[in-house]
């Protein structure tokens, strides 16, 4: 027997749910598909950013500190002598799995390089600048971790670390943090405009300058009261920042300025010299303009801090000047040994990079740099080859020579009244 009605009711059923279970199985693939696309685009906005990393590799300096002096770049080895501590060699940072960093995760290089603390809870110290480094965000140091990834690997072993007791108890750091460790990462401040913000992120956290542009605590901490007023680094014045007009940077021009973060030197203002030649070549002369501009803004906001140590002016000679020194041993040194590339009148040959006119640098803190200057020597990166100041560490001349020649530089070129520039030249020889 047949029920026409009910199997017409049933075909029709099964009409329906065909259709429905089409549907909903289109929806399911639709879902599936827009899910995956979903967690696609997420991976790869998650994904880190090489060249982002690159640029911020440079920007943080990591390659002058990672690397050897002649030696490969980012493979460790370079030596750090900090007074009364001892001597720290920076660590083997390409992706080789047992010298380098290949074996580390993500989350372990960000913790190093924003906390301090390397895999299995091991210290670092703060000759890297960890606390700096914190500005900056998890993800933009994953991107310098891809960056530092697509490097060659290498297995040179980084030396032991020779620290005295108690520098040498790691676990001692901990109460270093608690006094000086690592802000939070940079948030931008509402009330102050684009470049301002960018400017701070870039002074305060990757360019780390007042690690070395800042005085440093009993506990070598920074001394926040007088950031970047100026310090004394390996040696070398590493100078007052701040917007004052006699010891600072209040003289001079904005374009002046990111002429000199940008290239090197400024005319007027002289050459970059020791770490700071090193910081240009590798690091600030990548910085895209915006970048130096956007520093330039930052560094002009700040307090002005006065530092007598940096309170010296720059004057140019004039012939026949009867209060500059002229027929003495230290201008006859100087026209044997300096002027054939700086010129009598000091105005360079050549390049502007051997021009030392209206650098009051050279007379500072008792010409200390310019003292540093003849005994290292110098040598910086530029878009036109490595410029290089020849040292007189030993040789022809003797520490009577150079503490005549920079008597007479000092004396010559700036207001500066030297005193002890043998014993100043003595000191920098015996620390080299």
């Amino acid at each position: 027997m047949s029920f026409p009605f009910i199997s017409t009711c049933v075909q029709g059923t099964r009409i329906k749910f065909s259709r429905v279970g089409g549907a909903l199985s289109g929806m399911v693939l639709g879902g599936a598909a827009l899910l995956a696309t979903t967690v696609h685009a997420h991976a790869a906005a998650s994904a880190p950013n090489v060249e982002n990393g690159r640029y911020l590799a440079r920007a943080a300096d990591c390659e002058v500190c990672h690397t050897a002096e002649g030696g490969t770049p980012y493979a460790g080895g370079r030596a750090f002598s900090l007074p009364g501590v001892g001597v720290m060699y920076a660590p083997n940072i390409t992706p080789d799995k047992t010298a380098g960093i290949g074996a580390w995760t993500d989350q372990q290089f960000v913790d190093a390089v924003r906390k301090g603390i390397s895999p299995h809870w091991k210290h670092l110290y703060p000759a890297m600048p960890y606390p700096a480094y914190a500005r900056m965000s998890d993800a933009e140091v994953r991107d310098i971790r891809a960056y530092l990834a697509t490097l060659p690997p290498s297995a040179q072993k980084t030396p032991e670390n020779s620290v005295k007791f108690p520098f040498s108890i790691r676990s001692l750091m901990v109460f270093w943090n608690m006094l000086n460790g690592p802000a939070a990462s940079y948030a931008n401040d509402p009330a102050k405009p684009a470049d301002w913000n960018r400017g701070r992120y870039l002074v305060e956290g990757p360019g780390h300058c007042a690690d070395c542009h800042s005085p440093r605590t009993r506990t070598f901490g920074l001394d926040t009261s007088r950031a970047l007023g100026g310090n004394v680094v390996n040696g070398w014045r590493a100078y007052n920042l701040t917007p004052d007009k006699q010891s600072g940077l209040g003289a001079w021009s904005d374009e002046a300025l990111a002429q000199y973060l940008s290239t090197g030197h400024a005319d007027g203002h002289g050459t970059a010299a020791g770490d700071m030649a090193d910081v240009i070549g590798h690091s600030l002369r990548y910085l895209s303009a915006s970048d130096i501009h956007a520093m330039v803004v930052y560094l002009r906001s700040i307090a002005p801090l006065h530092t007598t140590e940096d309170t010296v002016e720059a004057r140019t000679p004039t012939a026949g000047d009867a209060s500059l020194p002229q027929n003495t041993r230290g201008a006859r040194l100087y026209a044997s040994a300096c002027a054939g590339c700086h010129m009598p009148d000091g105005t360079g040959r050549q390049s502007s990079f051997g021009t030392i006119t209206g650098a009051r640098s050279l007379g500072a803190d008792n010409g200390r740099n310019l003292v540093q200057l003849l005994v290292q020597g110098s040598g910086m990166q530029t878009t036109t080859g490595v410029q290089i100041m020849p040292h007189f560490a030993g040789g022809g001349l003797s520490e009577r020579d150079l503490a005549d020649i920079a008597s007479f530089v000092m004396t010559h070129f700036t207001t500066a009244t030297p005193h002890n520039m043998e014993q100043a030249v003595h000191d920098a020889r015996q620390a080299d």
